[in-house]
């Protein structure tokens, strides 16, 4: 059974910093894709950074390129995603997934394991 457990969300203002981690337990983790996503109420959830298992691939939605940085660290089973410069647009729920894959992809169906999430709520 494949868990995920993300941390790191808050409460911060516009301009502010802040770095979600995933626990990933059970499963082989460096074998994953990994992927960020984000769901606004009221909005579908969408993509925000995806990794390869290695590392070695990164991609990023347009709405964060260049201010998000998605990474991971196969000797610990997390992924991180570093957000800088935030907007009260990044305000949502930020969920983990795992992919069995390994190329991290843009679709939520790309994605075997999701964790539970963590609220982001970035103020003007």
């Amino acid at each position: 059974q494949v868990q995920l457990v993300e941390s790191g969300g808050g409460l911060v203002q516009a301009g502010d910093s802040l770095r979600l981690s995933c626990a990933v337990s059970g499963g082989t983790f460096s074998n994953y894709g990994m992927g960020w996503f984000r769901q606004a109420p009221g909005k579908e959830r969408e993509f925000v950074a995806g990794i390869s298992w290695s590392g070695g691939s990164t991609h990023y939605s347009d709405s964060v390129k260049g201010r998000f940085t998605i990474s991971r660290d196969n000797a610990q089973n997390t992924p991180y995603l570093q957000m800088n410069s935030l907007k009260p647009e990044d305000t949502a729920v930020y969920y983990c997934a795992a992919s069995r894959f390994g190329a991290g992809g843009r679709q939520t169906t790309d994605y075997d394991y999701w964790g539970q999430g963590t609220q982001v709520t970035v103020s003007s």
